[in-house]
């Protein structure tokens, strides 16, 4: 029998639903997973808030895509998995029991890794942001904006061998950042002092490495700030709210490099993913600290209204299934 499990629309914005939906039969090729939870991204936070270039409603189970689960049923001409195998899935439509997506976008997650949760995507994108960086040992590097990837980044450049200067403006997140390892903190209050501390530490010559993950024009212009003569702006944050301007007469003048860590081939994706799971499952990089908040699927809007608020000891809301 085919089963039946629970799904969440987006029907308008701020507006979300729940329904019962019948499980669909993967087509050869595919595998339908039973999601045991899924990340809440601030990609997300555009779809739920709404913006004119969206229509609504939205595809049922859209726009979760950090699901992990155990593979229910398999396709035709699949024979790299079995049901019951544990897996980080990359899908489209993860707020809901179950989703489907072809076999090569799922990850086995080890033994060593049950009953943790695992936004394999949101884990993916730090480790492929990371590999974008270049970070090397006995670098200085900013991160700017420590959010859940910037947690991440904050530690996996400081088992580099880095220098990490964290920045941002919540005290608990610059707390967070201590934890994951980071050399320095400063609290983002305003550019100019930011730019003022850079400078002292690192001998009036700013950082090799720049990292901003925010997605906002300020914190973008303050990175651009930081970077050293040669030195590499990484743009990790999601800038799809409209245009951004960037000083591109500081850019030459400094000859930096500018990197944009977004990636768009699935098969990069789920290189990443793997990558951290590995990372994960060898004790090298511990997520578990940034999960802060759980909802079940019916609290979707309260997890968006976490997201939105990033208030008190927030860094990363999860839906839990079962």
């Amino acid at each position: 029998m085919t089963p039946t499990g629970r799904i969440a629309i987006l029907r308008a914005p701020r507006s979300a639903i729940v329904n019962t939906h019948r499980a669909r039969v993967p087509e050869p090729g595919q595998v339908r997973v039973k999601l045991e939870g899924c990340g809440v991204c601030g990609s997300n936070l555009p779809v739920w808030e709404g913006r004119p270039w969206f229509v609504y409603p939205r595809d049922a189970g859209s726009p979760g895509h950090e699901g992990w689960g155990r593979v229910d049923l398999v396709g035709d001409a699949v024979d790299t998995l079995r049901a019951g195998e544990r897996v980080a899935v990359l899908s489209y439509h993860a707020f809901a029991d179950y989703d489907i997506a072809a076999a090569s976008h799922l990850v086995r997650l080890p033994p060593a890794l049950d009953g943790q949760p695992f936004p394999g995507e949101a884990l993916g994108c730090a480790m492929n942001i990371f590999r974008r960086s270049g970070i090397e040992s006995g670098q200085t590097v900013a991160i700017v904006g420590v959010g859940f990837i910037g947690a991440l980044l904050v530690g996996l450049a400081t088992r580099a061998g880095a220098r990490v200067i964290a920045i941002s403006r919540r005290s608990f997140a610059l707390e967070m950042a201590r934890r994951m390892g980071a050399h320095g903190t400063i609290p983002l209050e305003s550019n100019s002092v930011v730019v003022g501390a850079v400078r002292e530490l690192t001998g009036q010559q700013g950082c090799e490495r720049v990292i901003e993950a925010t997605g906002l024009q300020d914190p973008l212009d303050l990175a651009s700030e930081l970077v050293a003569e040669r030195g590499r702006l990484v743009i990790a944050g999601y800038h799809q709210d409209g245009l951004r301007h960037v000083n591109m007469q500081l850019w030459n003048w400094r000859g930096i490099d500018v990197v944009n860590a977004h990636e768009r081939d699935p098969k990069i994706y789920v290189e990443g993913i793997r990558a951290a799971v590995d990372a994960v499952a060898r004790g090298e990089l511990d997520p578990s600290p940034l999960y802060t908040d759980r909802f079940t699927l019916e609290e979707l809007p309260h997890a968006f209204a976490r997201l939105q608020q990033r208030d008190g000891y927030f860094m990363k809301a999860l839906l839990a299934y079962e």
